[in-house]
C-alpha cells in the first residue's frame, strides 16, 4: 500500500483509525508482500486480507486509479477478489496489476471486463475468458500477460480490439496456435513462449521487438519467411532474438549471403541470445540481420557452446571462408559498441570478430567475454593473441577481454 513517507501499514505503528483513514483517501494502493509482512503475523493471512479489503470497500471515497495485488496465499476461495474487482470497476481504475499463485490461478469475473477506463493492465496466473459482448478496453495502452490461460483466438481478439495499445508483453509457456498482431499504434512487443506462428501485419510504428523461445514454424512460414518478416515494421530500432526465434524465422535457411527484402534502416541495437555461430541455421540469419541494418550502433551476442558432434548443420570451412566476401559491399558505418559473451575460439567466431573489426570505422569498444568451461587456458590465450593482430577500421577501437577468471 502506498503510504506517507516513512510509514508502514503495521498494527504496531498505525492505529486502526489511521489505517481506515488511509484506506479511505488513497487513490493508489499496493497490496504485496511488504504489506503482508508488516501486519500481525499471528493472525491468519485470510483474516488480515479480509480486514483490509473490507475497510477498503466500505470506507473508500473517490476514484482508485492504480491498484496492485500480489503475493497472496491461503485465501481458500476468491470471492473477496470478485468483490474487489467489482469495486475497482466502479471507481475509475486505470492501472491494474493482479498476480496470483501458480497453483491457484484466478478466473477473471465478467465484471473485470467492464473496467472501461483501463489504461495499464498486468495479469499473472489468471484465466482470461471474456464474455462474447466484450469489445476490448478502448483506453488501454499497455498490456502484460504472464502465464495466463487464454486461447489463441481470444488473445488475438483482445489485442486487436485495443486500438490505442502501445506496449505488449506476453510470457505464456502453453503452446499457442497462429496469432496475428493487429495493433496500429504498437511500439513495443515482448514475447516469450511457445507458438506456431506470430504474424505482425499491422504494426507500422513498432520500435522494439523481443522474441524468445518460439517453436518450429508452421509450413505457412515458407522458405523466404525470414527475409520478408520485417517488412511491416520498417521503423524498428531495437531487436532481441534467441536461437529459437532465429530458427523460427529463418526456417532452416542456410543462405549466408542473404539480405532482408527491405533494409532495417532504423535498427540501432541488435541482441542475439544463446545462439551458436557454428550452427548454419543460426549463423545465416544473424549475418543477414547485420548485413541488412546499415545504421546499427550496438551489437550484443550471447554465444551458446554446442559440441560439434551434436550440431544439426555445422558451418563448413568453405562457408566460413566466404563470410568476408559476403560483406564486400557492406560497411557498418555507425557501429560503436560490440559485446560478445561466451566466445570459445572456434574458426567461425574468430572470423566473425575479424569481420566486425574490419567493417566498423567508428567502433569504440568491443568487449569479448570468453567461456571457461570446455575451453583450456591455452586456447583462451591463443584466441586473445590472434584477435589482437586483426586490422581495425576504426583508429579508436578498443578491444577488451574478460576470461572470466
Amino acid at each position: 500500500m502506498m503510504l506517507p513517507k516513512d510509514k508502514k501499514l503495521c498494527s504496531a505503528t498505525l492505529p486502526p483509525d489511521v489505517l481506515r483513514n488511509l484506506l479511505r483517501i488513497l487513490p493508489e494502493l499496493t497490496l504485496d508482500q511488504t504489506l503482508w509482512d508488516s501486519t500481525n503475523q499471528s493472525i491468519p493471512f485470510v483474516t488480515r486480507f479480509t480486514y483490509i479489503i473490507y475497510h477498503l470497500l466500505v470506507l473508500h471515497v473517490g476514484p482508485i486509479t492504480k491498484f496492485i495485488l500480489s503475493d497472496i496465499a491461503n485465501l481458500g476461495n476468491y470471492s473477496k477478489i470478485d468483490n474487489l474487482v467489482l469495486f475497482l470497476s466502479r471507481n475509475g481504475i486505470q492501472h491494474l496489476v493482479l498476480q496470483f499463485p501458480k497453483d491457484k490461478p484466478y478466473i477473471l469475473s465478467s465484471l473485470f471486463f467492464t473496467c472501461s477506463q483501463m489504461r495499464h493492465l498486468s495479469l499473472r496466473y489468471c484465466s482470461v475468458q471474456p464474455p462474447p459482448t466484450f469489445k476490448g478496453f478502448s483506453e488501454l495502452v499497455s498490456l502484460e500477460l504472464y502465464e495466463v490461460t487464454i486461447s489463441s483466438k481470444i488473445l488475438e481478439n483482445l489485442i486487436s480490439h485495443n486500438l490505442l495499445l502501445e506496449r505488449l508483453v506476453l510470457q505464456i509457456s502453453s503452446i499457442l496456435d497462429h496469432i496475428k498482431i493487429d495493433a496500429p499504434k504498437l511500439k513495443s512487443f515482448d514475447f516469450t513462449g511457445n507458438i506456431e506462428l506470430i504474424s505482425l501485419k499491422k504494426v507500422p510504428f513498432l520500435v522494439e521487438l523481443l522474441l524468445f523461445n518460439t517453436v518450429v514454424p508452421s509450413p505457412e512460414a515458407g522458405q523466404h519467411y525470414f527475409t520478408k518478416y520485417f517488412e511491416s515494421f520498417p521503423t524498428l530500432e531495437h531487436l532481441h532474438l534467441d536461437y529459437h526465434s532465429l530458427q523460427f524465422l529463418a526456417a532452416g535457411s542456410g543462405d549466408t549471403e542473404a539480405k532482408l527484402s527491405s533494409p532495417l534502416n532504423y535498427l540501432k541495437c541488435l541482441c542475439l541470445s544463446y545462439i551458436c555461430l557454428d550452427e548454419l541455421a543460426e549463423l545465416s540469419p544473424a549475418l543477414c540481420l547485420i548485413r541488412s541494418s546499415p545504421y546499427l550502433q550496438d551489437i550484443q551476442i550471447k554465444i551458446e557452446y554446442v559440441a560439434l558432434d551434436i550440431l544439426v548443420v555445422p558451418v563448413s570451412i568453405d562457408v566460413v571462408n566466404e563470410i568476408p566476401s559476403s560483406f564486400s559491399d557492406v560497411t557498418l558505418d555507425h557501429l560503436r559498441s560490440v559485446k560478445l559473451e561466451g566466445i570459445t575460439g572456434t574458426k567461425t567466431e574468430i572470423e566473425f570478430i575479424k569481420l566486425l573489426l574490419s567493417k566498423s570505422p567508428v567502433l569504440v569498444r568491443m568487449l569479448i567475454q570468453q567461456k571457461i568451461a570446455n575451453v583450456s587456458a591455452e586456447t583462451r590465450l591463443k584466441v586473445v593473441t590472434e584477435i589482437t593482430k586483426f586490422p581495425r577500421a576504426s583508429p579508436k577501437a578498443e578491444v577488451y577481454y574478460n576470461s572470466g577468471v
